[in-house]
């Protein structure tokens, strides 16, 4: 199983892994902007109707992404895995608690037709969507400041933070640069899927919101690039078992913003952002592009996921506490037999996915009518 050699399959599943995680935000982060533009664009309950039933046939498809990058991070980066699944406990406690309430959401909401009971659900799918693009954002923000964990000579971990220090200032601006790239999607996709006038309310949304996302983005930019960044100091040996404490490391103010002088395509990820969120604005502009427009917001999104993890490179975990005990490419991965084996499956079934996604999203095509959801009496 040794095709290629251990450091190629490291970098392939780094590029992997951000694959996926981009597929996540792209695919999901939408249901997850119509959910929290529900209780705001749509004033009748026809029109949260509209909004529910845009997302309702394809969010559960759409959570694939969210499996495959979980899944990813667990067999092929089992120390990233350890550690961030523990350090974030809570915070990964929250967003399993806040997804759940999308599926109850939709089922619970139409088995009564009271107002009460009704607008109760819609912003408790409010909260589905709000808080787990809040938490990600957050989680993110605290990945490029360090996390608070070490290993001992054994290599058993040791976390030394908590719930309330994640939400620092950094991570609350990394989550609400999340929070509005996810708003501006779901108006992008709620212009498209929907009719008028939910349309029309969702393309102002998107509009304002791709502006907010363009000066949130550019400011954490700043502030990260000034005062954040790790380097390794050590020798690097890209081939070698996965063990973090065989390198050393250190904070180094500016080394995230080394890395796009060291690899200059890396420029095109941020560039990417921005540029996609103003195309998306201009799409929106008049109400004739709304398909072009989601698609430049999926670009923008792609772009800003892309941008936190071309910045840290090779680093993917760096920590506060022990700059050695950081995980990187080349010392937190799983064995170059795994890795190949599970190249050989993602090659064969990652296209299968995209294929029968393309396929679904086709035959769904069109937009939600009140006179659809009124005669359906099984929509949500």
């Amino acid at each position: 199983m040794h095709y290629l050699d251990y450091e190629t399959l490291r970098v392939l599943w780094w590029l992997l892994l951000g694959v996926l995680l981009i597929g996540f935000a792209v695919m999901d982060g939408f249901d997850l902007g119509t959910g929290m533009l529900l209780p705001f664009i749509a004033h009748t309950d026809t029109e949260r109707r509209i909004v529910i039933n845009t997302v309702g046939p394809v969010w559960e498809g759409n959570q694939v992404w969210l499996i495959l990058g979980a899944g990813a991070i667990f067999a092929a980066w089992p120390f990233v895995y350890a550690t961030a699944f523990s350090g974030f406990y809570l915070a990964m406690f929250l967003v399993l608690a806040s997804l759940i309430l999308r599926p109850v959401g939709f089922k619970f909401r139409s088995k009564m037709p009271g107002a009460r009971w009704r607008g109760t659900w819609d912003w408790l799918l409010f909260l589905g969507g709000f808080v787990p693009a809040l938490i990600f954002g957050v989680a993110v923000g605290n990945a490029l400041r360090g996390v608070p964990f070490r290993f001992d000579e054994t290599l058993r971990l040791t976390y030394e933070g908590g719930l309330i220090g994640l939400l620092n200032p950094y991570a609350i601006l990394c989550g609400l640069v999340s929070v509005t790239m996810l708003v501006m999607h779901g108006g992008a996709w709620l212009a498209a899927k929907a009719e008028e006038p939910v349309a029309g309310r969702a393309r102002q949304t998107a509009f304002l919101a791709s502006f907010l996302l363009i000066l949130l983005f550019v400011l954490a930019g700043l502030w990260t690039g000034n005062t954040m960044g790790y380097r390794i100091t050590s020798a690097l040996v890209l081939d070698g078992p996965s063990n973090p404490l065989n390198k050393t490391a250190e904070a180094a103010a500016g080394a995230w913003l080394a890395n796009y002088s060291a690899y200059p395509l890396t420029m095109l990820a941020p560039l990417v952002g921005v540029l996609g969120a103003l195309l998306a604005a201009a799409f929106t502009r008049g109400g004739r592009r709304d398909g072009l427009a989601w698609v430049a917001s999926a670009f923008s999104v792609a772009g800003v996921v892309a941008t936190a993890g071309v910045s840290m490179f090779p680093f993917i975990l760096p920590s506060s506490l022990d700059p050695r005990s950081s995980l990187t490419v080349w010392d937190a991965s799983s064995s170059q037999t795994t890795l190949g084996v599970m190249l050989i499956a993602a090659v064969i079934f990652v296209p299968i996915i995209i294929a029968y996604t393309s396929f679904v999203y086709r035959v769904l095509r069109g937009r939600v009518t009140g006179q659809q959801v009124e005669a359906d009496h099984e929509s949500y």
